[in-house]
């Protein structure tokens, strides 16, 4: 035997050529299955030197005592910078005491290599016993694979042990492994719709692809006693699909490896750029974008986390008992057509399915019962496909079956069967466009497709919500008499983004037109669905004017024409706005569209920026008159000169409390009022106006890490200013510290009155936010509008979003003499959509004081992006 230094100096060296070589072929080829061979056999080559070296100078001794790999290692998937997973077999303690010395000079060596060595250390009888809490150990037996040492030993506990094994704990195995799987679903939303999926444990990752694996490997081994021909695990059709998607992530998984220098799964969003110019998984194709790689990204792993669910539902042992009953109950809707077998559909008579109606009579028992397919019945579908496209259903007849589909409660699971069988395309082609069609904007979570099945399970949940905003929505949805035209128009709403270049309404709209033709829908219906989809962007435009104001109100009314239009779109820019991510349909906005919703609907059953004068016969008046009758003159003076939409949006109640603070303001020249609701923290400032003041208050927010979702600033005569901020906290500053509360608004009143620096405490917000760059560049846009007010000139401020932006912007207002009236502050992922009504001496902007607003704003954004 050579010396310890010596054999450790020639891998090191071995090692590191190899490993130069195969990251320099991965580099040329992007061949990810070929890096993870060879680095498989790398780490084999080095294992078996130090196992001759260090504890026996053949690979087949000695006896009792056995080197097997395990996990990763054992399927031959080492990835650059994978654990080594292996298991020191000893045949009983004494073996392992002997060894012990010589195992951990072996370990050692490895370790000083660099090597991250994963070992497991076990008798064969510690191997025969299941343990539940430490479940990976025994699926990580499935991969096993001799290395080294006894070659008997490793065969009693390949040939006998596992399978018997396998055999007495296959339920709780399984059952296991289930429930750590639906963990890490629900960890990750259950949804493989990632901005940034960590390509390994998110689902359709990897480790579902194991998963699928390991379950139809421990089914199989149930019902043969016996180790099964790997080939024959996964049905043909799986199979189709899931050796591509291997392919894939593991060229991406590689990439990741290489490119971050660790074990790093996180497809990043530069990743993503990177990997797509590199054509990481898709070296045939000559030039792609983010989102087109993306693309194939998403449908991958819609394959892979299809295949694990379905194997999740279909193995019995990985249904809870609760579960099983359920689906049991369910099996009694069984009809002459479909039986159902633990919540899983099944055809009576598999030769009828030629009839394309019986195929459409399935999708709708299935949507109505929220069933799901067997693997049998998909595999029958598959195969009735082609003939199916050669001749589709179309007009009246798909129609007829469509629109009950869509109205079904669980219309959104069968859309999805259907598109992951690729029948939508056949049905509707125009849905092709948008097959895992990828936005990437950071703010749309979803592909295309899944955002508009999401849409339409989102009005179909309404009712069965926790929360009172959906609740209400679906009571509108309740009074439609013809729901299934607005669920069309969701289905369609979006196809125009398969067409680059032009509006996507505009192309959404054409290609609809195609669509319902093909369903040969009535003028009036078409007209319906036309209007929907046309106008599905108005009612969130809407909202970005000032909704108090009775002439948007009138505007917007005027668009929508009928109060059944009004509820159509409604529900679809709730539903729109809810399927774009988890976090967009904030409570913020859900209040908005609701108060849009109401305010048009009462101007449709019979027909505010304006200064208040409080002689003005207002019932809000009347009331404040009644809850303080001896503040009658206090309350006049009080409203002098407020605008109406004051009134609009403060209760009698708070106008007092806002009086009350006025009142106080010459022993205490800055009132303030926090207050924390459900969502966010509203701030109300009442202080006399001063340059600046709208600007200082933002800013002060932002310097301590407030983001703020929504702004109002109203004057009267007297010069008194009624701001009102609502804001998250980041950082739980006052959720976690609730002294720090009197600090923060101590702070307020220091910056106000000038006596604490804001520009330094800006400063130091930012050198601490330093450091996250913009995952997307968005264009600054600034645009007037002198037409939506009688009294203001609007303002919309499109920019990236950053620290810090509303006190710049607001800065530069004052900085030309403009007088806030309105903010209406929104964002959309990295792009901030902030819209301000602007006054300039009582009087709108003039052309000359918008360009020069326009080029000091620009001014300002562009030198914000500089540096």
């Amino acid at each position: 035997m050579s010396t310890a230094p010596s054999i450790n100096s020639e891998l090191r060296d071995l090692y590191s050529e190899q490993s130069t070589r195969i990251l320099q072929e991965f580099h040329a080829t992007g061949d990810g299955r070929t890096a993870v061979d060879q680095r498989t056999a790398l780490i084999e080559d080095i294992v078996l030197r130090l196992w001759k070296e260090f504890i026996a100078p053949e690979q087949s001794l000695p006896e009792d005592f056995a080197l097997v790999a395990i996990g990763g290692f054992g399927r031959r998937w080492l990835f650059p910078h994978s654990d080594i997973d292996v298991l020191f077999l000893h045949s009983d303690q004494a073996t392992e005491e002997r060894y012990k010395d010589r195992v951990r000079q072996f370990s050692q060596e490895l370790w000083d290599l660099r090597v991250k060595l994963s070992p497991a250390t076990r008798t064969l009888a510690e191997c025969e016993r299941f343990d539940s809490n430490n479940v990976e150990f025994t699926i990580s037996l499935l991969d096993c694979r001799y290395l080294a040492g006894d070659r008997d030993l490793f065969a009693r506990l390949h040939d006998k042990l596992i399978p018997k094994l396998i055999l007495q704990e296959n339920q709780s195995i399984v059952q296991r492994l289930a429930e750590v799987t639906r963990a890490r679903h629900a960890k990750y939303g259950n949804t493989v719709f990632h901005l940034e999926p960590n390509i390994k444990e998110t689902p359709g990752g990897l480790r579902d692809y194991n998963v699928a694996c390991w379950l139809a490997l421990i089914s199989s081994m149930d019902k043969l006693r016996a180790w099964p021909d790997p080939r024959t695990l996964l049905p043909v059709s799986v199979r189709k699909q899931f050796e591509p998607a291997l392919e894939f992530l593991m060229s991406v998984r590689c990439f990741l490896h290489y490119r971050q220098g660790r074990d790093d799964n996180m497809l990043l969003w530069e990743t993503q750029d990177e990997a797509a110019v590199r054509r990481i998984g898709v070296p045939e194709v000559e030039v792609m974008t983010a989102a087109e790689w993306m693309r194939i990204y998403f449908g991958h792993a819609r394959a892979v986390h299809r295949a694990s669910i379905q194997l999740l539902e279909e193995i019995p042992a990985a249904r809870s008992s609760l579960y099983k009953h359920f689906q049991n109950w369910r099996s009694r809707v069984s009809n002459s057509e479909f039986s159902v077998v633990d919540g899983l559909i099944f055809l009576q008579q598999p030769a009828a399915l030629q009839d394309p109606e019986l195929l459409l009579r399935m999708f709708d028992f299935m949507a109505h019962h929220g069933l799901k397919l067997s693997a049998t019945t998909e595999y029958r579908i598959e195969q009735v496909l082609p003939a199916l496209a050669a001749t589709p259903p179309r007009g009246a007849e798909l129609w007829r079956y469509l629109q009950v589909i869509l109205i079904e409660p669980h219309a959104a699971d069968a859309l999805r069967a259907m598109h992951s069988l690729r029948l939508n395309p056949i049905l509707l082609p125009e849905f092709k466009l948008i097959d895992a069609l990828v936005i990437r904007d950071f703010y749309h979570r979803f592909t295309v497709d899944e955002h508009s099945f999401l849409a339409i399970e989102s009005l179909h949940m309404a009712h069965h919500s926790q929360s009172e905003w959906d609740q209400r929505y679906g009571h509108i949805l309740d009074e439609l008499e013809q729901p299934e035209l607005l669920y069309l128009a969701l289905l369609l709403h979006d196809v125009g983004k398969g067409v680059p270049g032009r509006s996507h309404v505009v192309t959404s709209l054409e290609i609809a037109e195609q669509a319902m033709d093909r369903l040969d829908l009535e003028p009036q219906d078409r007209d319906t669905v036309r209007y929907l989809i046309g106008c599905h962007l108005e009612m969130s435009a809407t909202l970005r004017r000032d909704i108090y104001d009775p002439a948007t109100i009138q505007g917007f009314a005027e668009k929508v024409g009928t109060p059944e239009r009004l509820k159509m779109l409604c529900l679809l820019t709730y539903a729109d706005i809810k399927a774009v991510n988890p976090e967009a349909l904030t409570p913020w906005k859900a209040e908005n569209v609701w108060q849009l919703y109401i305010a048009t609907a009462n101007h449709l059953s019979r027909s505010a920026d304006q200064r208040l004068h409080s002689e003005v016969d207002d019932e809000n008046i009347a009331r404040l008159q009644t809850l303080a009758p001896v503040a009658g003159k206090k309350i006049k003076n009080f409203l002098e000169g407020l605008p109406k939409r004051y009134l609009r949006a403060h209760p009698a109640e708070e106008v007092l409390h806002h009086l009350a603070m006025a009142e106080k303001l010459q022993t205490e020249p800055v009132q303030l009022d926090l207050k924390r609701g459900r969502h966010w923290y509203e701030l109300t400032m009442v202080t006399h106006d001063r340059p600046f003041l709208f600007a200082t208050l933002a800013g002060v927010l932002a310097a301590w890490g407030m983001n703020i979702v929504k702004a109002d600033a109203f004057s009267n005569q007297a010069g008194i200013v009624v701001d009102r901020f609502y804001f998250t906290d980041r950082f739980r500053t006052l959720e976690l510290n609730l002294p720090e509360w009197e600090r923060f608004q101590r702070s307020i009143a220091d910056v106000v009155t000038g006596e604490a620096d804001l520009e330094r405490l800006l400063r130091d917000r930012l050198r601490s936010d330093r450091g996250g760059t913009a995952k997307v560049k968005v264009d600054t846009r600034i645009e007037f509008d002198d037409e939506s007010s009688s009294n203001s000139t609007l303002v919309q401020v499109i920019a990236q979003d950053r620290l810090g932006l509303l006190h710049a912007i607001s800065s530069r207002f004052s900085h030309q003499k403009c007088n806030i009236e309105i903010a209406l502050i929104d964002t959309e992922g990295q792009m901030a959509i902030d819209v301000f009504y602007l006054t300039s001496a009582g009087a709108k902007l003039n052309p000359e004081q918008q360009r020069k607003l326009k080029s000091s704003l620009m001014e300002e954004l562009k030198a914000v992006l500089i540096s």
